[in-house]
């Protein structure tokens, strides 16, 4: 593999975590009655549609194709993930630290330790900023 290859992987590997991100607030905002929070969910979304456009664009700039969804492990886990859902809203706010803490930081940061190029690195910090971000926000919310 190229080093343009592997860039390009580990990008795509990141956009597809991305795309679970999405559908896991797809979940969050069907499952949730107070308005205030799906609006939150469903801003926090639309940051999320923001970062996978940033990282399809820079994955199209190195000459890959980027991922169109999470991949069939991805649909296999949002499967689950919604069937597993609860109504308390507190809960889901739970599930929502949880999965970004887990996924959107932590398994993101290994995803992207490798060797990428300054400006797809900074995408990826970009992307796990903003799972930084909301984690921080959800977790004011559950207080």
């Amino acid at each position: 593999m190229t080093e343009n290859e592997v860039v390009i992987e580990e990008l795509n590997t990141l956009l597809r975590g991305t795309f679970m991100g999405i559908r896991s607030y797809e979940h969050y905002i069907q499952q949730v009655e107070d308005e205030e929070l799906k609006k939150t969910f469903q801003s926090m979304q639309q940051e999320v549609k923001e970062n996978a456009q940033k990282l399809a664009e820079r994955i199209q700039n190195l000459g890959g194709v980027p991922a169109d969804s999470e991949g069939f492990t991805g649909k296999m886990h949002s499967y689950m993930h919604k069937a597993m859902l609860s109504d308390n809203p507190h809960q889901l706010l739970e599930d929502a630290v949880k999965g970004l803490d887990n996924y959107g930081v932590q398994y993101s940061e290994e995803v992207v330790k490798g060797d990428l190029d300054p400006e797809s690195k900074q995408i990826a910090e970009e992307v796990i900023n903003t799972s930084r971000k909301q984690v921080d926000i959800l977790k004011q919310l559950l207080q």
